[in-house]
């Protein structure tokens, strides 16, 4: 690749990277800082050296930023400028379902809560420390926006139940990357945001994955100012403490049918771990609980492992299989977030879940011609979406990103790429026995 200077290209593969990365109409809000957009955007390209290895940790982290920057730029960058309500494609089926109202507002906090983890590494100066630099600022400003009543773009009014949901998707990542999204914010900033995270006290959670939505509201309200209520946190932690069966799983509540789903990657199990870290640093006795998740949490994050097919898919089943690789977003959370389980190897895992990722990102029909996503399980597949299902939801799928909240530097990301699981069963390698988990 010819090189002009540090992170300078020849014109022409400067237009060329671009075109490839940022194709779509959304890029005009990029005019005012293009040349500092793109300096940085060549920094994450080559924050670990000018040409990494093939499936090397470099590759797949450049990867995956620049997946993370396809779902993030149609969303925060008009956002930024208030122009997300308007940017939004209104789709006809979405118009039929009636439920195009709130796609803004998910596909910004859903995008948030999925670029979280990453953001919390904060600024600095490698390449990727300036592009991530770049994202922190665009994301408090969609906070800002969002939030402001006096803004354009203002998201939170009039709501219904759904605003559980939505609102837990703006509270997650500011406890993840607090010093980031939280800190810098004005008192009145801080004053909007805690009045959206509030709107939800107006509705009750559904029994089951919906009690975490309103317990980690009430979690980030605790940390974040201290004003809370305690009683949707007890509710969520003594429930789903009843309702373990076993080998790190959760079921969605007592004496209901069991559902094949994958909620407990990416609601249940992130969730609680999020609330009872808080409540063991609150020093409240439910942190206790932390103890026994996080075993669990290990193992079900060895089972999704164990469940990346040698060819780099998953079994798609069971409701909101829209959301496409959040699927993930247990396995990489635990690693950015708790640890890493002893029974895992970082640079396989690494491959296996960058397999994933290519291959439903590279699906055609994944996106429509401006860039935003479609529905579809592995492209676009319009029979696959749920009622529920809008343009802005789909943007689930970010939360499949969050083992970019592991540095750079973790074993993660420096381990060399190896056979997953399933790629050492079946080429015959000689694997030990199979156990489940029991405490």
């Amino acid at each position: 690749m010819a090189m002009l200077g540090p992170n300078v290209l020849e014109p022409e593969r400067e237009k060329e990277i671009v075109e490839r990365i940022m194709p779509y109409p959304h890029a005009r809000f990029l005019k005012g800082f293009r040349q500092a957009f793109f300096a940085t955007l060549l920094g994450a390209l080559f924050f670990l050296g000018a040409s990494p290895l093939k499936g090397s940790g470099a590759e797949d982290r450049s990867y995956t930023i620049q997946v993370l920057q396809r779902l993030a730029d149609p969303v925060l960058i008009p956002l930024s400028e208030n122009q997300l309500s308007h940017s939004v494609p209104k789709r006809d089926w979405e118009i039929e379902q009636g439920n195009f109202h709130t796609s803004p507002l998910q596909a910004f906090v859903r995008v948030l809560s999925g670029i979280g983890p990453w953001l919390s590494l904060g600024a600095g100066r490698s390449g990727e420390g300036k592009l991530r630099a770049r994202y922190i600022a665009l994301a408090r400003k969609g906070i800002i926006n969002a939030t402001n009543p006096e803004a354009a773009d203002f998201m939170f009014g009039e709501a219904t139940r759904e605003r559980i949901v939505h609102a837990h998707n703006l509270a997650y990542p500011l406890m993840v990357a607090r010093e980031q999204l939280w800190d810098p914010l004005t008192a009145d900033q801080k004053e909007n945001v805690v009045k959206a995270l509030k709107t939800h006290r107006g509705f009750e959670p559904f029994p089951g994955t919906w009690l975490w939505f309103s317990a980690i509201i009430e979690a980030a309200l605790w940390e974040l100012t201290g004003d809370f209520e305690i009683e949707p946190i007890e509710i969520a932690i003594s429930k789903y403490m009843e309702w373990y069966i076993g080998d790190g799983y959760y079921t969605n509540g007592s004496g209901s049918a069991f559902n094949w789903d994958n909620y407990n990657s990416y609601v249940s199990q992130p969730l609680m771990l999020e609330t009872l870290r808080i409540c063991r640093d609150q020093g409240h006795s439910l942190g206790a609980h932390l103890d026994k998740a996080k075993p669990r949490a290990f193992r079900y994050a060895e089972v999704l492992e164990h469940m990346i097919s040698p060819e780099g898919t998953f079994p798609v089943i069971g409701r909101s299989s829209t959301y496409r690789f959040a699927v993930l977003q247990h396995l990489g959370y635990v690693g950015a977030r708790v640890g890493w389980p002893d029974a895992l190897k970082p640079g396989a895992t690494r491959a296996a879940m960058t397999a994933v990722i290519r291959r439903m990102v590279e699906a055609p029909g994944t996106f429509d011609e401006n860039g935003w996503l479609q529905p579809g399980y592995v492209g676009h597949q319009p029979s696959a979406r749920d009622a529920y299902n809008n343009t802005g939801a789909l943007y689930n799928c970010a939360l499949g990103l969050a083992h970019l909240g592991m540095p750079a530097d973790h074993p993660y990301w420096t381990e060399p790429p190896s056979k997953w699981f399933q790629q050492r069963v079946w080429s015959g390698e000689d694997v030990k026995n199979q156990k489940p988990y029991r405490e």
